[in-house]
């Protein structure tokens, strides 16, 4: 269990350290599993166990990972790893102050996207592999809303509290042993102001 509920990223260093590809997806590989030794991990990233470490002792170093004491049933020989929160959150308000800060934290974000978008290709690629069940369960979808600012930002919180629900409802099921027809489920949804012509 992570130590903490939210990270929120505010220095710069840990934003870097984070914004790396290869730790990005090692995060979230490690986020899916709850925990993991770099063995593991290496196989899910398809990269080298040395390469792996080193990477994970630079997230552990920012606070990001940390020691999962007792994982892996007393096994001392590797390092077992977890989040060290239950969610990590950068936000634009806290890297204005520099040039070179916004430009890490737009680079940061970019990259997160390519990765997400690379997931949902993953899928689309795969996805006649799936049981039909899980196509028709799968979405993509665009919502396109008149707002203001106060409004989407109310519109981010309720998301982010039916995502926390639902979150917590597959922990307790994987925690009960409940294992059967569950899979790893990724939504990526954003919210941002376009413009646009208005008659």
């Amino acid at each position: 269990m992570a130590t903490e509920k939210t990270r929120q990223v505010r220095d710069l260093d840990t934003l870097k350290a984070l914004g790396h590809p290869l730790r990005m997806k090692l995060y979230r590989a490690l986020y899916v599993a709850g925990s993991a030794t770099a063995s593991h991990l290496a196989d899910q990233v398809d990269e080298a166990v040395s390469l792996v470490s080193y990477h994970l002792r630079k997230l552990a170093a920012h606070g990001l990972i940390e020691e999962a004491p007792g994982a892996g049933g007393g096994d001392a020989r590797e390092r077992w790893w977890r989040p060290a929160a239950e969610s990590i959150s950068t936000r634009d308000a806290d890297f204005r102050d520099s040039p070179e800060e916004v430009a890490v934290h737009a680079a940061v974000s970019r990259a997160h996207t390519r990765q997400q978008h690379e997931m949902y290709e993953s899928f689309l690629d795969a996805q006649m592999g799936w049981e039909p069940a899980w196509r028709d369960a799968a979405f993509s979808s665009e919502y396109l809303m008149w707002l203001t600012s106060d409004e989407l930002r109310d519109l981010g919180d309720e998301l982010r509290e039916l995502s926390d629900r639902w979150r917590a409802r597959g922990r307790a099921a994987r925690d009960a042993g409940d294992a059967e027809g569950r899979e790893s489920v990724a939504v990526h949804m954003y919210g941002f102001p376009f413009r646009s012509w208005r008659p």
